[in-house]
């Protein structure tokens, strides 16, 4: 009897898709997906924050006018606004009922993620905005 428990365990543990729970998966994926986390841009809970302080020089006073480079919240936006961001397939979008331009110089990094990826990641992401 030990044997056969024994044997069906090992071809669970040898053919069994669920190592890690989706949860578990998706936080993998917030933190890390590929060599950078989104929690390095849009903090813990993808509120949004300050990625960078610098300054600039008005060309006519010549003076130096301190800037920010922010990251926007992405723990409450759309699924398609979503996805379009990461997957920068389409050239207009609406986001937050506004309509964005792609463009191929944003600093977003393109983590070409499958679908499957970025709809965990999507519900985690949406998940976090209630353990604020």
């Amino acid at each position: 009897m030990k044997i056969v428990f024994v044997f069906f365990a090992f071809l669970h543990f040898c053919f069994g898709t669920d190592f890690i729970t989706k949860k578990e998966y998706a936080k993998m994926l917030y933190s890390n997906p590929r060599g950078i986390g989104c929690n390095l841009c849009h903090g813990q809970n993808g509120e949004g924050m300050v990625i960078a302080k610098y300054k600039t020089q008005d060309k006519k006073t010549k003076q130096l006018i301190p800037k920010e480079l922010t990251s926007p919240s992405i723990n409450d936006v759309e699924f398609d606004c979503f996805k379009n961001t990461l997957k920068k397939t389409s050239l207009n979008f609406i986001c937050k009922g506004v309509v964005k331009k792609t463009r191929s110089d944003s600093i977003m990094p393109s983590y070409f993620l499958t679908d499957d990826e970025i709809k965990i990641l999507y519900e985690y992401v949406v998940n976090l905005k209630d353990k604020k």
